[in-house]
């Protein structure tokens, strides 16, 4: 990219900065942080949102290398693990041992995945595991990891750089993927991720998180918008259709329009990005030098030659960006043979003249599926690092009729910006006061297919589950009507559209048991309705499809009876008994019919529960119950009723393949190798900490002996060379010995090397610091002095005998001072001295405490005088007690004053003005 270009990019990006502080300064924190993670095939960016004081309200996470993109790398050397940077360090010397591309392993057949990586001259051990998925065998053999495993790690390092941005345990996330992941890569990549011990709030389509960074800061109330969203990474691209509107809705009682965003399209090419276009470069140097080595060499098969070309082929193409030629220059390219070349802009298009064509094919089709041309589209964002290339730009512009194409958005960040926005939503931890609503929808169309389905239960029943496009998150159910035997449920893509990749339309599979038993336990019964199983799908906000619960409904009808509660009150009365058998649906579920009685039955009823003449209700007149009264039998009324039963049905996931996801057992094991690398890690670190601190101290003690002035005073040649024999062979065993140290052996190294060389420096230090800390302490004593004198005029009140202490203190002080200096001019530079400058403060601040509390203490208040009209009753007694209770209280103040705290007499008298010492 062009100087000026990069200018302008990062002024815009500064520019849109202040929205996004306007936005989320309105958030409300609760219970932390959270972060998102734009996960691609080559790199990974990380975003945090967080409220601390002193930090961004959302900033990207930077790396070690103190840079806002990390390689999204994993590498095994030497039994150690490195992660992005680190790994990206030895890929040109080891590239067998550095794994790329883990996102675009997931969920794919064997055969699919290894011929992406041959393609891409990646020598990597792979091996197909017991799912027909890929898992990769460390160089060493020592080892086998899962493709989920190697993206845990991934995704660990993004969640350690988001923690250490925050200062804080960070655990909720949103992870970015593009749009045509299916089913089984989006399973795999939550499944890595809860390897890695995040809490996944959702996966968020890429063009999704891009929408949303675009249209946070706009107000779409007084127009709409269609905008294309043109993504080109490093190893795909797609187009995408997003319609910005506005609708009206209530918000605390008052009507508010609210944006919102719809995706109308999306299309793509999987096997086009920046990498397509540097292979092209890799194939034209790579027939350069074999043509050069000659002997029909070919330099395409040597794993390591390949890495240090395509690490430079990467940057000639950056160049090319900005310039119309660039060179290449690879040292000891194979054999030690130098390789250098150059080439134009116009030589690279031509490479990769057909590819230019394919570039537009996605936003024909996703400008057809909107149903929109050319001229209806109000802005065209481009996303995504290889949509620097010029000709790419010029290729889109003249399609669109525009000179300039829109980029107000950051290429590299406004997905995971986006994305973070989306984390900051669905958290509880954080209100957005900007809403916009996004609706997004499924990539691919599902169908379902039913194996074991009794005749006529697929009636009306569509077999597409989810249309292409449908929202999500999103619920589908279907009933089948009289299904009597257990059947499967199969998934499937629509045939003429598959992930990339995927060879099988299969996308999962499930066992429903239960189905005969429930028909034949209610066969007997007095069925009403054909038997109807019920399936309740769900789409979830990542994109994953799931059968959820299926049960059987059974609908019967039964007679019942009730007691009525007045006979003779109506002749057509109604009775309600228990139900005969338990568990009786609710009135909601039932529908009750009425049972009416002929008037003989309602009449001889009555004469059955009727009372004899001059007895009403079996009561005597006297107010006594009737003996002779017969026994009233209760009058009841039968009812029908309908109730509804539903029984829940067995769910068995019978996946197989790469769509087969990892069991909780799988699960398991993977999150214990991952915490017994993690504290591998820990140690490594600390390891290497420890050696860079004794390295640090040997170097800088040497150097330290040669060049700092008076090091002679305070040290004898022999402690000097003492001291240089010392970190000589410290040196020595460092890179000897001390290779393969732990942690501990290096501290115990370097605490051996500070115990001498601390010793000579600390004396070189007082030289300096002893006597500035003796004339301090003088001084300071000698204004104390002057205080107590000034105190005798300005604050009589306080206590000689507290004066005359801080006196004495202050003259044993200043002998204490003496004598010091008197010891310490005896003594020889090289040796311990008499006291240091820590000392001397030590017992300054003891002094100055006493003093400070002394300064504090308040005039007491005046006493009040009686009155004089209880002079014979009460003056006697106080007259001859007055000078001892004046004395009492003059030795209780002498006695409080030391302790600081009773010096203080009244907080309602007025302070005095006192000195500051």
């Amino acid at each position: 990219m062009a100087p000026e270009e990069r200018g302008r990019r990062r002024w815009r990006s500064m520019a849109s900065l202040p929205v996004v502080l306007i936005v989320l300064c309105l958030l409300r924190p609760a219970n932390g942080a959270v972060f998102s993670i734009d996960l691609g095939s080559e790199w990974m960016k990380v975003a945090v949102v967080n409220l601390k004081p002193g930090q961004a309200p959302i900033a990207i996470a930077i790396n070690e290398m103190s840079k806002r993109k990390s390689p999204a790398l994993v590498a095994f050397s030497n039994g150690d693990r490195l992660l992005a940077e680190e790994a990206a360090g030895i890929v040109a010397r080891y590239p067998e041992r550095v794994y790329s591309r883990v996102r675009d392993m997931i969920g794919k057949p064997f055969e699919s995945v290894k011929q992406t990586l041959d393609a891409s001259y990646l020598p990597f051990d792979v091996i197909k595991d017991d799912r027909g998925a890929v898992s990769i065998r460390t160089h060493d053999k020592q080892s086998v990891f899962r493709s989920e495993e190697l993206l845990a790690m991934v995704l660990s390092y993004g969640r350690d750089l988001a923690e250490a941005h925050a200062k804080g345990v960070i655990k909720d996330a949103i992870i970015t993927v593009p749009p045509y992941l299916g089913h089984a890569e989006r399973q795999g990549i939550l499944d890595a991720a809860q390897i890695a011990g995040i809490t996944v709030l959702g996966l968020i389509n890429e063009h999704s998180g891009a929408a949303l960074q675009y249209g946070i800061d706009k107000d779409f109330g007084n127009e709409t918008k269609h905008v294309v969203f043109y993504d080109m990474g490093a190893n795909s691209l797609y187009a995408a259709v997003v319609y910005y509107s506005a609708y009206s809705g209530k918000e605390r009682g008052k009507t508010t329009s609210f944006n919102q965003f719809q995706v109308k399209g999306i299309r793509w090419d999987a096997t086009l990005g920046g990498q397509t276009m540097e292979a092209r470069l890799v194939d034209y140097f790579a027939k350069e030098f074999n043509a050069q080595v000659g002997m029909f060499f070919d330099v395409r098969k040597h794993p390591k030659a390949m890495a240090k070309l395509k690490k430079q082929v990467k940057r000639t193409k950056e160049i090319l960006s900005a310039n119309t030629e660039a060179p290449l220059s690879v040292e000891a390219l194979h054999d030690d043979r130098d390789f250098r070349s150059t080439i134009t802009r116009k030589k690279f298009e031509e490479l990769c003249s057909d590819l230019w064509e394919r570039a537009l094919i996605p936003l024909k089709d996703v400008l057809a599926d909107a149903g929109l041309k050319v001229e209806d589209v109000n802005a065209v964002e481009l996303i995504g690092g290889a949509t620097r290339v010029p000709k790419l730009q010029a290729v889109l512009s003249d399609f669109l009729g525009k000179k300039n194409l829109d980029r107000h958005l950051d290429a590299d960040e406004a997905v995971v910006l986006g994305a973070s926005l989306q984390a900051a939503n669905l958290s509880d931890g954080f209100k957005l006061n900007r809403k916009l609503g996004m609706i997004d929808g499924a990539s691919y169309s599902i169908l379902m297919e039913l194996d074991g389905a009794s005749p006529g239960a697929l009636e009306n029943v569509d077999n597409v589950l989810v249309h292409r496009l449908k929202k999500i998150p999103s619920k589908a159910y279907r009933a089948l009507k009289n299904q009597k035997s257990d059947f499967k449920v199969a998934l499937k893509y629509d045939a003429t559209l598959l992930p990339p990749g995927v060879i099988s339309p299969e996308v999962a599979t499930y066992q429903i048991t239960g189905v005969a038993d429930a028909a034949n336990k209610y066969a007997s019964y007095n069925v009403s309705a054909p038997l109807k199983t019920s399936l309740h799908f769900s789409l979830s906000r990542s994109g994953v499809i799931s059968l959820d619960k299926a049960e059987t409904v059974v609908e019967i009808s039964e007679w019942y009876e009730v007691p009525v509660a007045n006979a003779t009150t109506d002749v057509n009365a109604t009775v309600e008994a228990k139900s005969t058998e338990e568990g009786a649906g609710s009135p909601e579920e039932a529908k009750d019919e009425e049972v009416k009685l002929s008037s003989e039955e309602v009449k001889q009823t009555q004469a059955d529960s009727s009372p004899e003449a001059g007895d009403v209700s079996g009561v005597s007149s006297e107010g006594e119950p009737s003996k002779d009264s017969p026994v009233a039998e209760p009058v009841v009324k039968k009812k029908l009723r309908r109730r509804t039963i539903r029984i829940p049905l067995k769910i068995k996931d019978l996946s197989k393949g790469p769509n087969m996801r990892l069991s909780e057992k799988d699960i398991k094991e993977a999150v214990a190798r991952m915490e017994k690398l993690h504290l591998k890690d820990a140690e490594k670190r600390k390891t290497a900490e420890a050696k860079n601190s004794l390295e640090a101290y040997i170097y800088a003690t040497k150097d330290k002996l040669e060049s700092l002035e008076g090091i002679e005073t305070v040290s004898t040649e022999e402690q000097r060379d003492s001291l240089r024999a010392e970190l000589n062979e410290a040196e020595d065993w460092l890179y000897t010995d001390g290779e393969d140290a732990t942690a501990a052996e290096f501290k115990k190294k370097l605490d051996g090397l500070k115990k001498s060389g601390d010793a000579i420096f600390s004396r070189l230090d007082e030289l300096i610091a002893r006597p500035a800390a003796v004339s301090e302490a003088r001084t300071y004593l000698k204004t104390i002095t002057e205080t107590l004198e000034e105190w005798e005029e300005s604050k009589p009140w306080i206590p000689v005998k507290s004066k005359d202490d801080v006196r004495k203190e202050v003259e044993s002080l200043r002998q204490w001072l003496d004598d010091m200096e008197s010891k310490q001019s005896k003594l020889s530079g090289h040796v311990e001295p008499a006291f240091t400058s820590d000392l001397v403060y030590t017992e300054v601040s003891r002094l100055r405490g006493k003093v400070l509390l002394l300064s504090k203490l308040q005039k007491p208040k005046p006493k009040v005088e009686k009155p004089t009209e209880n002079i014979e009753a009460e003056t006697k007694p106080s007259e001859s007690s007055q000078g001892d209770d004046t004395a009492k209280q003059e030795e209780k103040i002498e006695e409080t004053v030391p302790q600081g705290e009773g010096a203080e007499m009244n907080q309602e008298s007025k302070p005095t003005e006192h000195d500051e010492l």
